[in-house]
């Protein structure tokens, strides 16, 4: 089938349809009669209705055959000539069969078409003739009725179609000059829109700065309505963000203080499908929503339409707009609204992403500070003490050489364990900054570093536990995080906990083997949590507040438990696949049972 190039159907094609129609009507009424009832008359007929309910079929599609014309006219040919057969030939009921032919020759191909027809038929019907009585060739008289009646029919056929093919050339041409019109206007138009639309998705993208993110959403969802129907009557609209498990309205158009401050728990009505269904929801009547109903400044409204802010697993919000039209919001409008809500989500994701990146730049800032001054503050607590006591020692040995030369040895003896003291402490802090164990040989060799470095140093034994199997689930980039963890946990078990034994162990959790757990305790003095907390703002040391931030480096949850004379238990427990990270971050996890 070959598609049509005009935007509409030929007329002929209608014509030829409608005709053949108009004859099938005619011959059914022919035979009608009890004498006219012929089985395979019937038959043909059938066949005939069949194949102009094709056509028909065709021309509504708009499509056409190869030499469909041609085809056409064939066809009606072979049928007309076989219901003159069967119609009796020229003394039958049917004689008039032909004119059925000629009309459609002529509506196909005017006077020329109907002149070639009529000259076919009438050689048909007269062969016909003659071969059923050869006798009568004398009789020539009835053929030349024929001939005469057929080019008759042919030249009133082909004069009155010239005359509609004229008219319809003259119409034609403006009929496809306003089609064309109208693809034009419609196509400038969606141009426009898009131009449009590319603008509001520039101007939502162009910043990233979440409060102003926030504030231009709803001036470009009304700007992109009023580019496809202005009205005065504007929206009324909001903008709604989790505060932690309810909505707030964070911004509006044309709503009250009072309602601005609303909170929404979202757990019915037309807020928690939309939530559940990620989808645009229509409502009628929002004053009679179980949450709705409480914005005053809806009640004037007829129709609601909200949009979900989600993006991946991302639930931020939802959008709401209300007008006092119920019909308002159109197909189409709702699709631009569909459009602005897509990019405002990815707008606002943008913008806590560069708060998250500008609060990390942050952060880094803060722990290098902090660990200068950890640096600092255990160079002066540790190595620089020492090397103070060694030049004070060698001061006292100068005057013993002096004075008591017998006991300069013991003192010298003492100034060599205050130097390898010194050396030792110095070494476990460049193990911290640079672990070239942990770098070469892995985690488990890394951690055991800690704890032989610890009993060298410091004389405080730490036992590690690991289970390797975890180490090979764990992230690589995650193994410096850990390390850190341990040893942050155990420096400050060494200074505090007065303990007898550390102990770090890495496991799978107990029901959860997505889920590993770092545990790090002691036997020491314990102490208060919410005291030590309490005080950490008039604290030097920030060794609690280290551990919250390497935590959420792992997406891991830090728990701590510990009570005064019984010590103290740290665990973090750390996902190890991207399913785990959700339950992790949302705390579903059973701490008596882990």
């Amino acid at each position: 089938m070959v598609r049509m190039r005009k935007p509409y159907p030929y007329l002929s094609d209608w014509l030829v349809i409608s005709w053949r129609w108009l004859a099938l009507f005619l011959l059914s009424l022919t035979y009608t009669g009890p004498s006219g009832f012929n089985w395979l008359s019937i038959a043909l007929l059938i066949l005939i209705a069949v194949w102009n309910l094709a056509m028909t079929t065709l021309a509504i599609l708009n499509v056409r055959m190869p030499a469909h014309r041609p085809v056409n006219l064939f066809c009606d040919f072979a049928f007309a000539a076989a219901l003159f057969v069967l119609g009796g030939a020229i003394t039958g009921s049917l004689v008039w069969i032909g004119v059925v032919v000629l009309v459609n020759a002529a509506i196909y191909f005017q006077w020329r078409g109907a002149f070639l027809l009529a000259l076919l038929f009438s050689i048909f019907q007269i062969g016909y003739a003659i071969y059923l009585n050869p006798l009568n060739l004398s009789a020539w008289l009835p053929f030349v009725i024929i001939l005469g009646l057929n080019f008759l029919i042919a030249a009133i056929a082909g004069f009155g179609s010239t005359i509609v093919n004229k008219k319809t050339q003259l119409i034609e041409p403006r009929s496809e000059k306003q089609v064309q019109d109208i693809e034009k206007r419609a196509n400038q138009h969606y141009q426009n829109r898009m131009h449009s639309f590319s603008n509001l998705v520039e101007t939502l993208n162009s910043t990233l700065d979440y409060t102003v993110v926030l504030d231009i959403m709803l001036d470009l969802s009304q700007t992109a309505i009023d580019n496809i129907t202005p009205d005065l009557e504007k929206m009324t609209s909001a903008v709604l963000l989790f505060d932690e498990s309810k909505l707030i309205i964070v911004n509006s158009r044309r709503l009250s203080p009072s309602d601005s401050k609303l909170k929404f728990p979202a757990t019915s009505g037309i807020l928690l499908e939309t939530l559940q269904t990620v989808e645009p929801q229509f409502l009628l009547n929002p004053a009679k929503d179980p949450e709705l109903w409480k914005i005053n400044s809806l009640q004037n409204c007829k129709a609601v339409l909200t949009l979900p802010l989600t993006r991946g697993i991302d639930d931020y919000g939802i959008m709401l707009f209300g007008h006092p039209n119920s019909n308002y919001f159109t197909d189409e409008k709702m699709e631009a609204l569909k459009l602005i809500s897509r990019q405002a989500v990815i707008a606002i994701q943008n913008a806590r992403l560069y708060q998250q990146v500008e609060q990390e730049k942050q952060t880094i800032v803060t722990s290098q500070q902090e660990a200068n001054k950890k640096l600092a503050r255990d160079l002066h607590d540790g190595p620089i003490q020492s090397v103070a006591s060694i030049a004070m020692r060698l001061s006292v040995a100068q005057r013993l050489l002096f004075h008591k030369p017998k006991d300069i040895a013991a003192e010298l003896a003492n100034i060599e364990t205050l130097a390898r003291q010194a050396t030792g402490e110095l070494r476990h802090m460049l193990f911290t900054l640079r672990p070239l164990t942990l770098e070469t040989d892995g985690l488990v060799a890394g951690l055991h570093s800690i704890a032989e470095k610890n009993l060298n140093t410091y004389q405080q034994k730490v036992r590690i536990d690991v289970d390797e199997d975890v180490v090979k689930k764990l992230d690589l980039n995650k193994h410096s995080t850990v390390f850190y963890l341990v040893d942050e946990a155990v420096t400050n078990a060494r200074k505090h906990a007065q303990a007898e034994l550390i102990l770090v162990r890495l496991k799978y959790t107990t029901h959860d083997p997505e889920i590993a757990v770092l545990e790090i305790m002691d036997n020491g003095v314990g102490f208060d949590i919410n005291k030590v907390n309490q005080k950490y703002s008039h604290r030097g040391s920030l060794g609690m507040v280290n551990l919250n931030e390497r935590t959420q480096l792992v997406n891991g949850l830090l728990h701590i438990d510990s009570v005064p004379e019984r010590g103290s238990r740290v665990r973090v427990f750390i996902p190890l696949t991207t399913s785990a990270i959700e339950r992790v971050q949302a705390g579903n996890i059973d701490l008596q049972q882990a």
